[in-house]
């Protein structure tokens, strides 16, 4: 269930994670995009982490929407874009609908309506859509999180930078899908999934 104090642990987690793996997004981005998704989401993260110590939204909604805004505006990129579409739309729905599957649903709405991307193209949708199947079932887990990222390995990319490659983009992890499974993992550690 999501609330306030939940949902700034779980960013809190997402953040320190994105900082600590900063090299290793972008090693993996160097593989098959332009090198820069760690740096872009480590800016990000510590942006995030600035604007939600200054500012102190009181509610779901007013909170996923500081995230989204920080995100679009302090991420480089296409991630920037993508991830701050997905907690703006989440914040839409919030104000109607805490259920943890449905946000993310409009999570993955606003990612796919941004990016043009659908499952099998290796990005971080082929990541969102099994994770969101999964709370929906109460079946998410760990695994099943870290399995979902494996995935895109064997994909060709056929979107974004990485979609140049063709046939070479293959036998390597989407950074986004990487990225992405930071978010589902805290939020398991935050308690925000919980069966």
């Amino acid at each position: 269930m999501l609330s306030v104090e939940n949902t700034k642990q779980w960013l809190t987690l997402f953040t320190a994670l994105l900082i600590e793996n900063k090299a290793y997004l972008s090693e993996l981005d160097t593989a098959i995009g332009d090198g820069d998704h760690g740096n872009n989401m480590a800016r990000g993260a510590t942006a995030l982490n600035e604007v939600l110590e200054s500012k102190n939204p009181e509610d779901i909604p007013s909170l996923l929407k500081l995230i989204g805004m920080t995100l679009v505006s302090k991420v480089g990129g296409a991630s920037g874009p993508l991830y701050g579409s997905a907690f703006i739309s989440m914040a839409k729905v919030s104000q109607e609908n805490t259920d943890l599957s449905v946000l993310l649903q409009a999570g993955l709405d606003g990612i796919q309506k941004r990016g043009n991307a659908t499952a099998g193209e290796k990005t971080m949708v082929d990541e969102w859509i099994p994770i969101i199947q999964a709370v929906k079932e109460k079946k998410l887990t760990i695994e099943l999180i870290e399995e979902s990222v494996q995935k895109t390995k064997n994909m060709k990319a056929t979107k974004g930078r990485a979609s140049y490659l063709g046939d070479r983009s293959i036998g390597h992890i989407d950074p986004g899908a990487m990225s992405s499974s930071y978010l589902f993992k805290t939020m398991i550690e935050a308690g925000v999934y919980d069966e």
